[in-house]
């Protein structure tokens, strides 16, 4: 029987790009979204056998109890749980609302640890898992204009290492990747100048692809790396080493 991959946010960018990976490798990959219907629906289409997907938004509690009771209910409880789902809202602190602020920490930071909490429940009964929670390089390093994302993002790195800690004994890995400057439609989107000055304090001269990323995650979702857990996994071309 395959393994159940679970990624939030999955329906597009990194996250769409690490579900295509992982059903390179075999998992049957579930994808949640939140309003992304079109690009959901087109996923399963092309492989409905072995793909499925489940609406919830991850800054709701109960939208995300759910989301893993309809899983639950198709026994496709997650053997793999990919914790990608996450907004930004950026602003200087003193300009930024506390709705803002409470709606990125809740997505991208509490959301993650309620979806652990729920997907830890199969996979203790099963004794093998993979938790793979994706930060960021701005996590690391900080970055003007973005406090509530930043402090999510160091939330997600932080919340990896004592989790790991606590489910290591029970076959369980838990780890974080912070990517740093990835092709996307938000990067894509930044002007040329601005552009040209990320590309700078690149070691390796070019901005990271969601392949280069969706690649580290499978390897953290594999058998390979069953010796590795709490770990935070750079890529970022050595923006931040």
């Amino acid at each position: 029987m395959k393994k159940v991959a679970l990624i939030t946010g999955g329906s597009r960018g990194i996250g769409r790009e690490i579900a295509e990976v992982l059903s390179t490798k075999g998992f049957f990959v579930v994808i949640n979204y939140s309003s992304s219907s079109v690009e959901a629906e087109e996923f399963v289409a092309r492989d409905p056998e072995n793909r499925f997907a489940v609406r919830f938004d991850v800054s709701d509690p109960l939208d995300i109890q759910k989301g893993f009771d309809e899983l639950e209910k198709n026994s496709m409880s997650p053997d793999v749980l990919v914790n990608n789902a996450g907004i930004t809202k950026d602003n200087l602190l003193v300009r930024l609302s506390y709705e803002d602020i409470a709606r990125v920490i809740n997505t991208n930071l509490v959301g993650a640890i309620l979806c652990s909490k729920l997907a830890l429940k199969s996979m203790l009964k099963r004794r093998w898992g993979r938790i793979v929670n994706i930060s960021s390089v701005v996590g690391q390093m900080g970055n003007a204009g973005q406090c509530a994302y930043v402090a999510s993002k160091a939330g997600l790195i932080g919340f990896t290492k004592a989790l790991a800690k606590e489910v290591a004994s029970r076959g369980i890995t838990v780890n974080c990747l912070a990517p740093g400057y990835i092709e996307t439609a938000m990067t894509a989107g930044l002007d040329p100048a601005v552009q040209e000055q990320m590309l700078k304090l690149i070691p390796i001269g070019r901005f990271g692809t969601v392949e280069d990323v969706a690649n580290c995650c499978a390897f953290l979702c594999s058998e390979e790396a069953s010796y590795i857990t709490g770990a935070t996994l750079n890529v970022n071309g050595g923006l931040y080493m």
